[in-house]
């Protein structure tokens, strides 16, 4: 396995998990009662609504991306035998 294994493995787990997480953030902003159509980027929403969706839209996606992302590095390693390059190879 490599670099490119991992990039298709990794980006696509990332991108499929956040847009699972956006709908089910979607889901739990109509189950509160809040209005479904909000639109953070538009003028007119009113800002307090506005900032609570970007809030929960953004905190699910990326906890979904970063638990995405952990099991498909696990994946890769267990079936490689060895973290990808990219996750080894960073400063922290």
């Amino acid at each position: 396995m490599g670099s490119t294994v991992w990039k298709i493995i990794g980006t696509g787990s990332a991108i499929l998990a956040g847009l699972a997480a956006t709908k089910v953030a979607d889901q739990i902003w109509q189950k509160a009662g809040q209005d479904k159509a909000i639109d953070p980027k538009d003028p007119d929403s009113p800002f307090a609504a506005a900032l609570a969706y970007a809030a929960l839209t953004g905190l699910a996606a990326g906890v979904a991306r970063t638990l995405a992302t952990r099991k498909a590095a696990q994946f890769y390693a267990k079936s490689a035998g060895h973290k990808p390059a990219e996750i080894t190879d960073r400063d922290l």
